[in-house]
């Protein structure tokens, strides 16, 4: 079972250009800045939005294409989808809610509220059954709107934002529990969001859109380790850099340079992680590679380590200990010496 989609459709002058493939039991998130298309996607593979061209196959079967004027009902296609507000039904029962989708199908009542009850059952809300949704939970409700969409068996699970609703202190649970849910789901699964910690931790594969075409596609090692724009590395947390590369020394498309340990010539990207930056009150001794002056612009606790972002040529921001900031007596706006070794900049062709 897999997803071929070649996607090309026009959105209020919005232009959606792009290629997805999915494998089966394969989970993807799609991620991208407000306005890159991804809910978008979302609407054209569940047939909520026509296509101008291109051509969506799901296990072999076409649902979309303009040429030949194939295009697949909404209601008849294989497909669930968890909204991001989950849309649940106020004047039907939780069990009335799992059920609906099966008696759209044309399942019998007694039948569908049968398998809806074992899907209540396998998502831990057997007890909820008789319940309107408005005397749930934000997680209760996630995971009624997710049996909902899988009581159907469908070849294509869409979720848009499934953790949107979400308020952050029961975020890391029930993102814990829908991978459970959904590593029992055999068909293909894409999930939109924007939460870069929810993609990291639930998907296989990453897609990066910007601007209504895919930017990056890769695992999230992949996508961490290579960024190819500014979006992307503040998603992973990482500085980017460009530049024209001559042997070990890179001059930066926004100024300044930086040293690197292995040779290398052209236009590259340069990725320094936060933590390998090292900061100071006065130059530091010895003959590091990488030492420029730089001021702090702020300082953000996150966790147990402290985001330091630094004007400088380059800007850079560095993450260390609160016990460091603590030693350097250091505050916004403060003078700061900054370095970097050679050896801890991964450099790859841009």
């Amino acid at each position: 079972m897999s997803l071929e989609a070649r996607i090309q459709a026009s959105v209020s002058g919005f232009e959606l250009d792009l290629q997805i493939a999915v494998g089966a039991g394969e989970l993807v998130a799609v991620l991208g800045p407000n306005g890159s298309g991804k809910t978008s996607v979302l609407r054209v593979l569940a047939g909520l939005m026509p296509l101008d061209a291109g051509r969506v196959t799901l296990d072999g079967v076409v649902l979309d294409d303009p040429p030949t004027g194939v295009r697949v009902a909404p209601e008849h296609r294989p497909i669930g989808m968890v909204f991001q507000d989950y849309l649940l039904f106020p004047h039907l029962s939780v069990l009335e809610n799992v059920a609906f989708g099966l008696r759209s199908r044309g399942t019998r009542r007694a039948a569908a509220l049968t398998l809806a009850s074992q899907w209540l059952e396998r998502v831990g809300l057997e007890g909820y059954a008789d319940r309107r949704p408005g005397s749930l939970s934000g997680g209760q409700a996630q995971r009624v709107a997710l049996a909902r969409a899988l009581v159907t068996s469908p070849a294509l699970l869409l979720m848009d934002e499934p953790m949107a609703a979400l308020d952050a202190s029961t975020r890391v649970e029930l993102r814990r529990e829908l991978r459970r849910q959904l590593e029992s789901f055999d068909g293909v699964r894409l999930v939109v969001t924007h939460d870069p910690v929810e993609a990291m931790a639930m998907a296989d594969r990453l897609i990066i859109l910007e601007q209504g075409r895919v930017l990056q596609s890769g695992s999230p090692a992949e996508v961490a380790q290579r960024p190819r724009s500014r979006y992307v590395a503040d998603l992973v947390g990482v500085n980017l850099y460009r530049g024209r590369a001559r042997e070990t020394v890179i001059a930066l498309t926004g100024g300044g340079s930086l040293t690197v340990a292995e040779a290398a010539d052209g236009e590259v990207f340069a990725v320094v992680h936060p933590r390998t930056v090292a900061l100071y009150r006065t130059r530091p001794d010895g003959t590091p590679r990488n030492v420029w002056e730089g001021r702090a612009s702020d300082l953000d606790l996150e966790g147990d380590r402290v985001r330091v972002r630094l004007e400088g040529s380059p800007s850079i921001v560095a993450e260390v200990t609160p016990a460091a900031v603590r030693d350097l007596g250091l505050d916004r706006g403060d003078p700061v010496w900054i370095s970097v070794k050679a050896t801890e900049i991964n450099v790859y062709p841009s």
